[in-house]
């Protein structure tokens, strides 16, 4: 039809628009850009909310994106009374909007906020810990920090690459199969973890 991907998209997200204001809806995005238009053009609505939530707290702020940051910057503009909990080392949901760049700069945002770093973990050993700073260290945009362990040692990390998904599957069924057959192990002492169900 002599248009691409990005025109369909474009010509369907317009047709979408179109039937919002038909249906006289709005979806979450308009939710939050729309809020923050009557903010930016009402001084007197926006101070209305400033006083009605005067403390803010977000919680998973490294997932947050640059239209939900700009609503909770109008809000928190006037008390500043706000608390951010978030890890920029655990940010996955850039191809979904989230900006890592929010807590990058939250504290050039809001200069009187301290900042408390929460390096201690508690669920791994320190030999995963060492591994995972390896490789996250190299990562230009984040923090610095430093993850520690009281509990020490651990089991070595193996690290594995396979050219397909079937070669890695059978490596790990070879791998529990062996295990369970020099008796050291039952079958019901594992577990997969994987993160989409096609990988399953």
């Amino acid at each position: 039809d002599g248009f691409g991907f990005e025109d369909r998209l474009a010509r369907v997200y317009i047709r979408y628009q179109d039937e919002l204001k038909r249906c006289n809806a709005v979806d979450l995005d308009d939710l939050i850009m729309l809020t923050t238009k009557i903010f930016e053009e009402h001084p007197d609505i926006l101070k209305k909310y400033q006083q009605r939530f005067q403390y803010i707290l977000i919680d998973e702020f490294q997932d947050t994106n640059t239209a939900q940051y700009k609503l909770i910057k109008l809000l928190a503009s006037s008390h500043k009374n706000i608390c951010v909990v978030g890890d920029d080392d655990q940010s996955i949901y850039g191809f979904r909007g989230a900006n890592i760049n929010n807590i990058l700069n939250f504290e050039k945002d809001f200069p009187t906020a301290k900042v408390i770093k929460l390096e201690q973990n508690y669920r791994s050993t320190q030999n995963i810990l060492h591994v995972s700073g390896c490789i996250i260290k190299n990562n230009p945009k984040r923090k610095a920090k430093t993850l520690w362990s009281e509990r020490k040692g651990g089991e070595k990390v193996l690290q594995c690459w396979f050219g397909t998904e079937e070669e890695e599957a059978k490596y790990i069924a070879k791998l529990i199969k062996g295990l369970y057959l020099k008796g050291m192990y039952d079958y019901n002492d594992f577990a997969i973890l994987y993160r989409i169900n096609l990988q399953s």
